[in-house]
């Protein structure tokens, strides 16, 4: 994100769009929460109405799950952490990287889900996935999906993604379209919404690569999608503030690192997306070693998110903002997993933080409709920490001048609104979308009971 109003390839969409972990990974620092339990009762006076949930996120997660599908050269493999391996090759097959030009033959082996019917019939599709990939391994991600008129789309790529950028390079696929939905980067969406055409259901297919005649394989922990059916809108109700807290999340500028590796994305200036997620990363204890930090000058301060932007970025789109390679890296670290969903209000986000649980939003606006902000974007990703006890927002903003200066205080109404909304005017007065609540969350493999209440209460399993 720039701090000036820079295009975002999201302006082409279609306008449719506290309690400390025990056991398993702990938090870097403890969560200072003084809230409720997530769906204890609002305080008197104060109702908090429920509203119509316009978002579908299913994910294959467990042993039962991985049977379900159907494999060719691919098996279920039980235990703590369920997952979906290489067995054998089914095939090979020979890729040619578009970003090195470089030709290499493969073994491969095949896992399609079942279908899964849409509770929400959708205008928007954002898979996302999480896995290792040793060196020598990679993956693609595939998504089809059925019409509500009976008719099916073809099978659409959503990722072809690796941890490393060795083997391959880690790339969204542009130009795939049939005429009536386009995937634009890391989203699927119809392309006239007022038509009435919605996606009905959809299947997911994995592709698992290796070198030939190797023994490596990836493996796959989780793997789904949200499909959503957001309203237009330039603005959205307001919800009543419910409990206060506030995590302590480690807090990291982007801008400090402007001009550095401008390789990737021009450097920090646009890494709010890789910044976010690694104070999050460390906030759940996640940490690089010296030997993976090697490679970074030295003389460059946090290079913990040099380090993010590398392994998130997008070779394609040319950015580090892509929404599920961001949640995969976020799952390269022990114990954690990663989604990229929608959220329908504050409330969400209040019921995750009372769970301990901080979550990542993505929101666009001009310098005039975020008080205190100093900045206008068209897409930029902030990591919301807590809230006020008048219900205000809290968030660590990466797009600040020193790491000092991250945490913000941001008025509510102002943040639902730009982080909700579908359609917005932009500095030229042009109408143009908004991200309808994305969110990332990213949580531990194993939550506690209270994390998987909050985690469900937001339509995450």
């Amino acid at each position: 994100m720039s701090r000036a109003e820079q295009p975002s390839r999201r302006s082409v969409l279609a306008a449719t769009v506290a309690a400390a972990m025990a056991g398993g990974v702990a938090p870097a620092a403890a969560a200072s929460v003084t809230a409720p339990a997530a769906g204890a009762p609002a305080a008197k006076g104060r109702p908090r109405p429920t509203p119509a949930r316009r978002v579908d996120y299913r994910a294959w997660t467990t042993y039962p799950d991985w049977r379900s599908g159907t494999a060719h050269g691919t098996h279920a493999v039980a235990g703590a952490r369920p997952g979906l391996r290489m067995a054998r090759p089914a095939g090979t097959t020979d890729y040619t990287d578009p970003h090195t030009g470089t030709t290499a033959t493969w073994e491969y082996a095949t896992w399609t889900g079942p279908v899964h019917r849409l509770a929400v019939p959708a205008t928007e599709a954002v898979a996302s996935w999480n896995a290792h990939t040793p060196a020598g391994t990679w993956l693609q991600v595939e998504l089809r999906g059925r019409y509500s008129d009976g008719t099916d789309t073809p099978w659409y790529v959503m990722g072809r993604w690796a941890a490393g950028d060795q083997d391959i390079r880690r790339t969204s696929v542009d130009g795939q379209s049939d005429g009536r939905g386009t995937v634009w980067t890391d989203t699927w969406s119809v392309d006239d919404p007022a038509s009435g055409l919605r996606l009905t259901s959809y299947r997911l297919r994995l592709t698992l690569h290796r070198r030939p005649g190797t023994g490596l394989t990836p493996t796959v922990w989780r793997i789904g999608a949200m499909g959503s059916d957001v309203p237009d809108r330039f603005t959205v109700p307001a919800s009543a503030p419910g409990p206060a807290g506030e995590l302590v999340v480690p807090r990291y500028s982007q801008e400090i690192h402007a001009g550095q590796y401008p390789e990737y994305d021009n450097g920090g200036e646009a890494w709010c997306s890789p910044t976010s997620s690694q104070m999050i990363i460390e906030y759940w204890g996640g940490r690089l070693t010296p030997g993976q930090l090697s490679w970074v000058d030295p003389s460059y301060a946090d290079p913990q998110v040099c380090h993010a932007a590398r392994h998130t970025y997008d070779h394609q789109y040319a950015g580090c903002g892509n929404w599920p390679f961001n949640a995969a890296y976020a799952a390269t670290f022990r114990d954690l997993q990663g989604v990229v969903t929608r959220l329908g209000s504050l409330t969400d986000l209040e019921t995750l933080i009372a769970a301990g649980i901080p979550a990542i939003t993505s929101q666009s606006f001009l310098k005039t409709e975020l008080t205190g902000a100093g900045y206008g974007t068209n897409g930029h990703l902030m990591t919301v920490i807590g809230f006020t006890a008048d219900g205000d927002v809290i968030a660590n903003d990466p797009a600040s001048p020193s790491d000092e200066a991250v945490r913000r205080v941001y008025r509510r109404r102002e943040f639902e609104n730009i982080w909700l909304r579908t359609k917005r005017y932009n500095a030229s007065g042009k109408v143009v979308s908004g991200s309808g609540g994305i969110c990332y969350l990213y949580f531990p493999a194993r939550p506690t009971a209270h994390q998987r209440g909050a985690l469900a209460a937001v339509g995450v399993r």
